[in-house]
């Protein structure tokens, strides 16, 4: 049974109970990394997925909350003698940047490395990033402060659909991209450049007419402030849950 798992929650400064937002989608023949930081060897063996079926890695946007893992992730899997390819997706401003990253550390002068296939993705709306038996996963720009992606999973065999809004303000173009899902995951940083409140997020959840809302990528430890999910339930009726470090959700 395909399911996601998020592995990180909170926005770009972490505490002891919260990794900065990151998931992984696990199917039977592909297991897809949205996003990457820590040590996903570490945070992968606590969420019980095997490092080594890692297959794809989708990249939202290059701020270092989101990315500053890629590297370490590469270079384990170099050492623990990975041979076959590694996906990576994401928008030409993000991928130009990761390779010109990777580029520092030398990686092309690391003996005997796997092949990693970049795919450049057109910053338009529902373009098609992966699709394969199990699962349709589609992308679409939203509005952050550099060029980022929202995503779209849709679930072949159990027709479900769940939608991810990524750092974004409310804008159209996560309503479009969210439109009937079962599940949104919408960020509820604040109301501020780049991103959305809880009240916000409900307010997309609700024009989107999805079945819950998932909130992530929220301020914790000293930082919280408030209650995300009472301020999301202002504005949308459907359930509102506060993402939590490891939770599965199963599909």
């Amino acid at each position: 049974m395909p399911k996601l798992i998020i592995l990180g929650t909170s926005n770009a400064i972490p505490d002891e109970a919260h990794e900065n937002t990151h998931m992984v989608l696990v199917g039977e023949t592909r297991t897809i990394l949205v996003d990457c930081v820590s040590n996903q060897i570490l945070r992968l063996q606590k969420a019980g997925v095997d490092f080594h079926d890692l297959s794809d890695l989708i990249l939202t946007h290059f701020h270092p909350d989101h990315v500053s893992g890629v590297p370490q992730l590469l270079m384990n899997m170099w050492l623990m003698g990975r041979r076959r390819p590694l996906n990576i997706y994401g928008l030409h401003y993000t991928l130009d940047r990761m390779e010109d990253l990777m580029g520092f550390y030398g990686w092309a002068d690391w003996p005997d490395f796997f092949p990693v296939a970049f795919y450049r993705l057109p910053a338009q709306e529902m373009v098609t990033v992966l699709e394969f038996d199990e699962m349709s996963i589609s992308a679409s720009p939203v509005q952050h402060m550099i060029p980022a992606i929202g995503l779209r999973i849709e679930f072949k065999q159990k027709d479900k659909v769940l939608a991810y809004s990524c750092d974004t303000e409310p804008c159209a173009q996560v309503i479009r991209l969210a439109a009937g899902a079962d599940v949104l995951i919408h960020e509820a940083a604040g109301a501020f450049t780049g991103h959305s409140s809880a009240a916000q997020a409900g307010d997309i959840a609700r024009q989107a007419e999805v079945g819950a809302l998932y909130l992530i990528h929220y301020p914790t430890g000293p930082f919280a402030v408030g209650d995300p999910v009472r301020e999301a339930q202002t504005r949308f009726d459907g359930p509102v849950v506060l993402s939590e470090d490891l939770m599965a959700l199963e599909f």
